[in-house]
Order: C-alpha cells, then sequence, then structure tokens
C-alpha cells in the first residue's frame, strides 16, 4: 500500500514539474560519532558488521557482544584500530 503511495506521490510530483526527494525508513540517515567515547556511550561494547569478529593477541578473550549494525559500522569505521571489522570494541 505504501509502495503505491509513494509511486503515485512520485508520479504527481513529475506530472507537475516539481523535484523532491522521499526518505524511506531504510534510507534515514546513520549516526556517525566523534569518537569511540560517544560511540560506547550508547553501543556499550562497539558496533560491527555483519560476521565480523574481534581479533585479539595474547590470551584476551574477544568481544562478542558488540551490536552488529553494518550501516552503522561503515558510517563510524575509522574508529576501527586494527580493521577487524569491529569499531570501538570493549568489554
Amino acid at each position: 500500500m505504501i509502495d503505491v503511495l509513494v509511486r503515485g506521490a512520485a508520479l504527481a510530483g513529475l506530472v507537475v514539474g516539481g523535484s523532491f526527494a522521499v526518505v524511506l525508513p531504510a534510507e534515514a540517515a546513520v549516526p556517525t560519532y566523534r569518537n569511540c567515547t560517544a560511540l560506547n556511550q550508547r553501543y556499550k561494547h562497539g558496533v560491527g558488521r555483519a560476521g565480523a569478529r574481534d581479533k585479539v593477541s595474547g590470551s584476551s578473550r574477544p568481544v562478542t557482544t558488540f551490536t552488529v549494525n553494518t550501516a552503522l559500522y561503515n558510517a563510524n569505521k575509522r574508529m576501527d584500530r586494527d580493521k577487524d571489522g569491529v569499531a570501538c570494541e570493549k568489554r
């Protein structure tokens, strides 16, 4: 039903000659964070892309409780220092 309404609105906008953008929930803006402290306030154990595994060295155990959200990870991947697919991982 919504798909029909969106298509109808797009067609009406084109017929009238106006231009507009329709933003659906799946295309909503993904938040970017200034640093890991800010990201960890909302996502306590960090964020990762689907299929990511925390890379560890020594006898420490990997973090497995991070939030899996590929779009959120992609928006904040500059904070993934070890490039393991998990940004700002924390126990």
